[in-house]
């Protein structure tokens, strides 16, 4: 029997010849990832272990980014913890202020991912990578300290659901609207602990950044991970970047699917998620009048370089209304550089925006753009659970970045046709 290409990883990674949705395996990981508030609780067990040394100081990547720049004592502590840790332990990659960024933009970015790769890392969205082809999963800390000092990670293999994009995408239609739709469909327990396999012509022709995005929300859909067989994309993207020899896997003709779900979008609108579910989504046409206090532009889910250029071409010889706090946040150092050489940092700056150093910082609600009661923002994040950017009766909708910058004009959620 053939199979998926989430089976093949994990078989390899197994030393097994095949794994069978069900399967309990020990596999070995090709890097095990934490951050600024995940990483301090593995440390405490990776002490109270005994273990004196990681089991690859090559393999385990330690980012601050969640509460970075740090914004409190209690934050500079973690952060500390972990520097401390890092530089104890001479770990390869290590990086903060002018060399962090968003972890799972950084990552790619830095080639330190790559396909074929079994990653886990104590961060929901570390399924992000499965963009590239690799197997990508969210651990919680515990599992982080094992993988720290075993180099491996117990994984029940799950079950994976093939999602075919038919049709030809209209102008303003991105990754982010497709994963939105998806998930609007089949619900945030739609795949629950399942690989959620994207594939068909619409896919095929996306640029490696809205890859990324869609495997990115693959969580929010409950999934175990997001994957996208590896391709030309791919290899170009790859190709003097990543460190490791990647490894092209794809799924056999006769590999079996829990469901095989099939999309025509060539009607698609850009999409809306309403609070308070990323599954709460709309066409832009749908949406109705709905004033709005703040965009955020930027987070480990849009805020690459193309979706900087994309919130840009709106922008440009727009102004945000007077009552929108429009706030960019380049993911990287890398990013921010190239916007700022690209003249898009004129752009926000003339729009009337604020530019973030690199920072998680108001996804999560941890500060760079807290929300007050009563506020909705539009943000190119990936979650608008109730309280997620600040105050348990404010509103965050979801959106693509060309939609959060034609908001940010209007005043209101607005669609790029509308300005």
């Amino acid at each position: 029997m053939g199979m998926t290409i989430a089976e093949k990883i994990l078989a390899a990674h197994a030393g097994q010849e095949e794994a069978s949705p069900g399967d309990l395996i020990n596999a070995r990981v090709d890097i095990a990832l934490g951050n600024d508030i995940t990483a301090p609780i593995a440390i405490k067990l990776f002490r109270q272990s005994g273990a004196a040394k990681v089991f690859d100081k090559d393999r385990v990547v330690l980012v601050p980014d969640h509460f970075t720049p740090t914004k409190d004592i209690n934050s500079a502590m973690q952060v500390k913890m972990v520097r401390d840790f890092a530089r104890e332990q001479e770990l390869s990659h290590w990086y903060e202020g002018g060399d962090s960024g968003v972890e799972h933009a950084l990552l790619p970015e830095k080639g330190i991912v790559g396909p074929g790769d079994l990653v886990i890392g104590a961060d929901s969205h570390t399924c992000t990578y499965g963009g590239l082809g690799a197997f990508a999963t969210g651990v919680g800390s515990t599992d982080l300290a094992a993988a720290m000092i075993t180099g491996e990670v117990w994984l029940k293999v799950p079950e994976s659901i093939k999602f075919v994009y038919k049709g030809k995408l209209r102008p303003h239609v991105e990754g982010k609207d497709l994963i939105l739709h998806t998930i609007g469909d089949i619900g945030v327990d739609g795949a629950l602990y399942m690989a959620m396999e994207f594939t068909g012509e619409v896919i095929d022709a996306l640029p490696m950044a809205e890859r990324l995005t869609m495997a990115n929300m693959a969580i929010e859909a409950g999934g175990k991970a997001g994957i996208i067989a590896p391709d030309a994309t791919t290899k170009e993207y790859a190709d003097g970047r990543v460190i490791r020899k990647p490894v092209f896997y794809a799924s056999d003709p006769d590999a079996q699917y829990a469901k095989v779900i099939e999309y025509d979008v060539s009607d698609l609108e850009p999409q809306v998620a309403f609070p308070h579910l990323p599954e709460n989504t709309r066409p832009i046409s749908q949406v109705g009048d709905v004033p709005i206090h703040q965009v955020i532009i930027g987070s480990c889910t849009n805020g690459r370089i193309e979706d900087m250029r994309s919130a840009a071409r709106i922008l440009t010889g727009n102004k945000a209304d007077k009552n929108v706090r429009l706030i960019v946040i380049p993911a990287t150092p890398q990013i921010y550089r190239q916007a700022m050489e690209e003249g898009l940092f004129d752009i926000f700056l003339s729009a009337g925006a604020v530019i973030s150093p690199p920072t998680c910082g108001p996804c999560l609600g941890g500060h760079m753009g807290i929300l007050a009661a009563g506020e909705r923002a539009v943000a190119t994040t990936n979650r608008n659970f109730v309280g997620r950017m600040g105050h348990v009766e404010s509103e965050v909708y979801l959106a693509n970045p060309a939609v959060a910058a034609a908001s940010a004009i209007a005043g209101k959620i607005a669609g790029p046709d509308d300005i």
